[in-house]
């Protein structure tokens, strides 16, 4: 699967796409650890102490924000989605 990270996160990852492989049955939660675990910087960026996703990180999954998919972060992601990670962006 081809994770697109955007803004402050590529300077984690180095590229702005990464190739990730996971197991069949992965929800999006579970491919946030597998992209933590790859990345250990990413946690702080991604999950709040807690272990869940921060509210202002947006994780989009064939253009939709996860939380608000059917299955909110328990979704289950398949090899071909389109999946979108973005940070916090301010602006005024």
């Amino acid at each position: 699967m081809q994770i697109r990270f955007f803004a402050t996160l590529r300077q984690i990852t180095g590229q702005k796409t990464v190739e990730f492989d996971i197991p069949e049955g992965t929800d999006v939660m579970g491919l946030v650890e597998i992209v933590v675990t790859r990345f250990p910087p990413m946690r702080r960026e991604l999950l709040d102490e807690n272990g869940n996703l921060w509210r202002h990180v947006h994780v989009f999954v064939n253009g939709r924000d996860a939380p608000y998919l059917e299955n909110g972060m328990d979704t289950i992601v398949r090899q071909d989605d389109v999946v979108n990670i973005f940070p916090a962006v301010g602006g005024g």
